[in-house]
C-alpha cells in the first residue's frame, strides 16, 4: 500500500564514510540488518514500510547530538524512534537516513514531588514512568491508548482518555532538552509553572513530529493520586443519545476524568478480545476522581443525566480489579477491532470538533459509514470532541484504499466545517499532510514553513513530514 502524501520525496544517498563514522562511536549499537531496519520503518500506519539505511541506539543527550553532527556533516536524514506505535506515518524514512532509536534512554532523570514535576529521558514508556512514580503518591495522567514513549508522545502532542480533565501534552509539558539540526541542545523552559519569557519554545517542539529536533528530556507536570476512583459504564439506543449525555455533563461541569464512547461494533471486538459481556449497542466509559463524598456526588450527577438520555445498564467497577479489566478493554480496543477482518490494515481518523457540535458530527458520520463495504468501527474521547473511526481494509485491494481515503476526507471536510480540526492527537505525519493546508490556509503553512527552514534549513529533522518542504 502506497502513502498518499503529496510530495516528491526521494531517497538520498547514505554515505558510507557516515556508517564508518558511527560504527568507530557507537560500534555495536549501529545496525544495517534488515530485520532491524524493517522494524524501524514501519509503524501502526497503513503505509508501505521505508526503511531507514541505518539504525543507531542512543543512550544519552551527548550521544544523540553526536549522531545528529555527524549526520549534518553528510547531509542525512534523521528520523527519531521511540516505541513505534504512530499512526500516521511519522517514523517511515521516506528519504532514507539513519533513525535514532531511543528506546534506551529511559532514565527517570529527577522526581520533584514537591514541585508535581518530573525530568525523564523520552525512551521511558508512560506505564514505565508511573511504576517510577508508585511511592510517591503521584502520577502521569496523558494515556494513549498504546504504551507510548514519552517522547513519542510529546512529539505528536499526544492525549487519550484523560484529556477531558488533565489536559493534554500540549498543557502538561514544561521544559525540554533538544538536539537541533546543526548539532546545538538547547534547553526551553524551567520548572516553573509560568513564564513569560520570550518566544514559548517548549510549545514549538511539542508536536513538531521529529521535525525540528530530536527531544532527549522533557519534563512534565504530576498529579497526586485521588483519593477515591470510581469507574461505570452505561449502555444507550442509539449513538445520538450517547453523545448527548456527555454534552449535557461536560456543559453542567462535572469534573469527569474520563468518558469513552464505543459503538455496537467496537463493543463487540471488545467483548471478544477481551473475554467481556457488555451489551452490544453504543456506550459510555466513565471514570471519576476526587475525594469519597466527590466522587459519589459526580457519579449520581451523571447517572441522573444518562437515565434522562436513555441510558440504561448503569453498571459500577468500584474495585481497581474490575476497573482495570474495563480500560484494559478500552485501551485495547484498536487491536480488538483488527481482528473483525482478519490481516487488515487500518486507516484511522481522530478529528475533533467543538463539543456542541459533537452529536451532530458523530451522527452525521454514522450515516456516511452505513454506505460503506468496509467494517468501520467508531470510538471515541468523546469528553474533549474527539473520536475515531477505524477503517478496516484488504493491503491487497487498492480498492478498500480508496473506499478508506474517500471516507477519511469526507470526515475531516465535516470536521472542519464545524469548526474542528483533521487531527485532535495522532498528528499529521504523512496522512493528514492535505487536511492540514485545508484547515490553517496556505499562509498559516507558510509561516510554518519558514520556522523549519530557520530550525533545519537542508531538511534533516524526518523530512517528509507534516508539509511539503524543499531545503
Amino acid at each position: 500500500m502506497n502513502h498518499p502524501a503529496e510530495q516528491n520525496a526521494l531517497r538520498r544517498p547514505f554515505p558510507s564514510a557516515l556508517l564508518d563514522s558511527l560504527k568507530a562511536q557507537f560500534a555495536d549499537r549501529v545496525s544495517t540488518a534488515q530485520a532491524v531496519r524493517e522494524h524501524h520503518g514501519r509503524d501502526e500506519s497503513p503505509f508501505d514500510p521505508q526503511l531507514p539505511d541505518a539504525v543507531v541506539f542512543a543512550r544519552s543527550t551527548e550521544e544523540v547530538q553526536a549522531i545528529v553532527r555527524l549526520c549534518a556533516e553528510h547531509d542525512t536524514p534523521i528520523i527519531p524512534y521511540g516505541n513505534g506505535s504512530s499512526l500516521e506515518g511519522h517514523l517511515l524514512a521516506v528519504q532514507g537516513g539513519v533513525s535514532i532509536d531511543l528506546s534506551e534512554m529511559k532514565d527517570v532523570i529527577a522526581i520533584n514531588a514537591e514541585d508535581l514535576t518530573v525530568t525523564v529521558q523520552p525512551g521511558i514508556s508512560r506505564k514505565q514512568l508511573n511504576e517510577a512514580l508508585k511511592d510517591t503518591g503521584l502520577f502521569f495522567p496523558i494515556d494513549p491508548g498504546a504504551d507510548a514513549s514519552i517522547g513519542g508522545m510529546t512529539a505528536t502532542r499526544a492525549s487519550g482518555t484523560n484529556a477531558v480533565r488533565y489536559g493534554t501534552m500540549r498543557e502538561n509539558v514544561l521544559g525540554l532538552t533538544v538536539a537541533t539540526a546543526d548539532g546545538r541542545v538547547i534547553k526551553t523552559g524551567t520548572r516553573a509553572r509560568k513564564s513569560s519569557a520570550g518566544y514559548d519554545l517548549t510549545r514549538l517542539f511539542v508536536g513538531s513530529e521529529g521535525t525540528l529536533g530530536v527531544i532527549t528530556e522533557i519534563t512534565v507536570r504530576l498529579y497526586p493520586q485521588p483519593e477515591a476512583i470510581s469507574a461505570a459504564v452505561c449502555a444507550f439506543p442509539s449513538m445520538g443519545d450517547a453523545v448527548r449525555a456527555v454534552i449535557e455533563t461536560i456543559q453542567m461541569g462535572v469534573p469527569i476524568a474520563r468518558v469513552e464512547f464505543v459503538d455496537k461494533l467496537a463493543v463487540r471486538a471488545i467483548n471478544k478480545h477481551s473475554n467481556l459481556t457488555l451489551r452490544e449497542s453504543p456506550m459510555l466509559f466513565f471514570e471519576f476522581h476526587g475525594t469519597e463524598s466527590g466522587v459519589k456526588e459526580q457519579a449520581e450527577t451523571v447517572q441522573e443525566i444518562t437515565s434522562e438520555n436513555h441510558g440504561t445498564d448503569f453498571e459500577w467497577a468500584t474495585r481497581p480489579e474490575d476497573r482495570s479489566r474495563l480500560w484494559n478493554a478500552r485501551h485495547s480496543a484498536y487491536f480488538a477491532m483488527l481482528q473483525l477482518k482478519p490481516g487488515c490494515r487500518a486507516v484511522t481518523t481522530d478529528v475533533c470538533v467543538p463539543i456542541s457540535r459533537l452529536a451532530e458530527c458523530v451522527m452525521e458520520t454514522e450515516q456516511d459509514l452505513l454506505k460503506s463495504s468496509l467494517p468501520c468501527p467508531i470510538v471515541g474521547h468523546v469528553g474533549d470532541g474527539n473520536f475515531h473511526v477505524a477503517m478496516l481494509l484488504d493491503p491487497a485491494k487498492p480498492e478498500e484504499l480508496e473506499e478508506a481515503e474517500s471516507i477519511n476526507h469526507r470526515i475531516v471536510s465535516r470536521a472542519l466545517k464545524m469548526g474542528g480540526t483533521c487531527t485532535g492527537e495522532h498528528g499529521v505525519g504523512l496522512h493528514k499532510m492535505r487536511f492540514l493546508v485545508e484547515e490553517h490556509g496556505e499562509d498559516a503553512i507558510g509561516v510554518m514553513r519558514a520556522i523549519k527552514h530557520a530550525l533545519d534549513p537542508r531538511n534533516m529533522m524526518n523530512p517528509g513530514k507534516i508539509f511539503a518542504f524543499e531545503a
